[in-house]
């Protein structure tokens, strides 16, 4: 019976999803626009979506799962979230106006286009469209593994986690192929209502019923759990300070050149509401403190979880004391928070090989949304294959799509503050960058003298670049840098006005 309500109350919400997907293109052509409308929403999001969108990087399936596991595991290090997230909102507040002009001025879409324009060299853009579709394909899987393991999980073990996985996949599709970046932008309404009600709900019910409030679950937390508050945490792990401060300083730089949040720039109608989402977004992140902190009072509740298990540290309190239709309830804010980030991964996806890899071949160039969208469901084909194949962590595998997208950071926003950086040297400094935190990775070498591997690497990514640039001839490039270099241009206030 508990496996039917909370089955039940879970396929409604995904019947809403996927409807709420599709209501988004209304009035929008019948999703028969051209790729800006499907990629970045035509350019037209207002401040509301943006925020909720934008959001979504903050809340996926690590929020009730590995933050959770993290904080049952460790304890104090996974704060580094709460960190590079918050650090890399206020980085935004001046690069995300910046992206947002470049790209408006020269009618771009993505990553894979700025690159392509800044150096003039369209064959670029597909090198890193394939090296980003690498980094990227990880996370698609992890968001998979993580709605598979919450739909398993609230269905009492009666949904097996392979069709769990499978329902990810063709709810996420669903939507995505028809409605692009405004869809996930609504889903993501539901999706923010329903997390910050459940967050918020657990915050209060799990020390009270537990623990009989917060005073006396935290008195027991610092007398028989005090190693999980302090760095490197418990256990051998090698998190320590070095590790925290490296990693949330890489993170923060990599995630405002992340190419779904790029995405979340292009969409907005103007670059003020960017500004505006960079100065409140940080308060969003009070809620990440939730799972962190259930995570620590399964220790007491549930003890003993290893390996994958701990990862459902925080749903093992959910199904054990809640009736099972909330349970329900906040396994669809738990799915939801894989859906959102999972179709926005996608569809960058879809539109770098829409844009910058199948446009070279000339019978795809004039249907670059039809191109993109078949890639859209290949890549999810893909993941999902990869984890019916090959399952891993899921900390782990969003930890390596940050440390190799990072060595996009010279090419992608060095370059286009920089007019000295050459071809030559941006490409070279990649490489390397590439080289080294994949040898670092795949050796178990991560962290490596307690700091974080990728920012190893793109210390030598960014030392190559520079010494090939400066031993180097100048690239010959006639345009001037108003058409190759970025910059915020600030509108003045009557404009502002007229445009409100």
């Amino acid at each position: 019976m508990n496996a039917a309500v909370a089955t039940s109350v879970f396929a409604v919400f995904m019947l809403a999803t996927v409807a709420l997907g599709l209501l988004a293109m209304r009035g929008r052509g019948g999703g028969t626009g051209g790729l800006a409308e499907w990629s970045v929403g035509g350019r037209s999001l207002g401040p509301v979506f943006i925020w909720v969108l934008m959001a979504g990087e903050g809340y996926t399936s690590f929020s009730y799962l590995g933050a959770a596991g993290w904080g049952y595991n460790y304890g104090a290090p996974v704060l580094y979230v709460v960190a590079y997230m918050s650090c890399g909102y206020a980085i935004g507040y001046v690069v995300g106006p910046m992206l947002w002009a470049y790209a408006r001025r020269h009618g771009l879409v993505g990553i894979t286009d700025m690159v392509a324009h800044r150096f003039g060299r369209p064959w670029l853009g597909a090198v890193v469209a394939v090296l980003a579709t690498v980094f990227l394909l990880p996370y698609i899987q992890l968001q998979i593994t993580g709605m598979g393991v919450v739909v398993s999980t609230i269905s009492y073990g009666a949904i097996s986690l392979n069709w769990a996985y499978f329902v990810a996949f063709a709810v996420t599709t669903g939507f995505v192929v028809v409605s692009g970046l405004r869809g996930s932008a609504w889903v993501s309404v539901l999706k923010d209502v329903l997390v910050i009600a459940t967050l918020g709900f657990l915050a209060l019910y799990v020390p009270m019923h537990y623990f009989d409030g917060y005073g006396p679950f935290l008195d027991r937390l610092v007398t028989e759990k005090s190693e999980w508050l302090t760095f490197p945490g418990h256990g051998d792990s090698g998190l320590g300070q070095a590790w925290f401060i490296s990693t949330s300083f890489l993170n923060s730089l990599t995630v405002v050149i992340f190419p779904t949040t790029v995405a979340g720039y292009l969409g907005a109608r103007n670059a003020d509401a960017l500004r505006r989402n960079a100065m409140y977004l940080p308060a969003y992140n009070i809620l990440l403190f939730v799972p962190m902190l259930l995570g620590m009072a399964a220790l007491f509740v549930v003890p003993g979880l290893v390996g994958a298990e701990s990862n459902l540290a925080l749903f093992k309190l959910v199904v054990d004391s809640l009736p099972a239709w909330a349970v329900g309830v906040i396994g669809v804010a738990a799915a939801l928070s894989s859906i959102v980030p999972m179709a926005v991964f996608m569809l960058v996806i879809g539109t770098m090989w829409g844009r910058s890899v199948l446009s070279l071949v000339p019978r795809w160039e004039q249907r670059q949304k039809g191109a993109a969208q078949v890639v859209v469901v290949v890549a999810g084909g893909l993941a999902l294959l990869l984890t019916y194949t090959a399952p891993n962590t899921l900390v782990r595998l969003s930890l390596i799509s940050y440390e190799g997208m990072a060595q996009l950071l010279p090419m992608v926003l060095l370059a286009l503050v920089w007019r000295r950086l050459t071809l030559a040297g941006a490409f070279s400094g990649l490489a390397v960058g590439v080289a080294v935190v994949c040898v670092l990775v795949f050796t178990g070498n991560d962290p490596v003298w307690g700091v974080n591997a990728g920012l190893v690497a793109l210390a030598a990514n960014l030392a190559v670049a520079l010494a090939v640039t400066f031993a180097g001839p100048r690239d010959r490039d006639e345009r001037p840098d108003d058409d190759v270099l970025a910059k915020d241009e600030l509108e003045p206030p009557a404009a502002r006005t007229v445009r409100a």
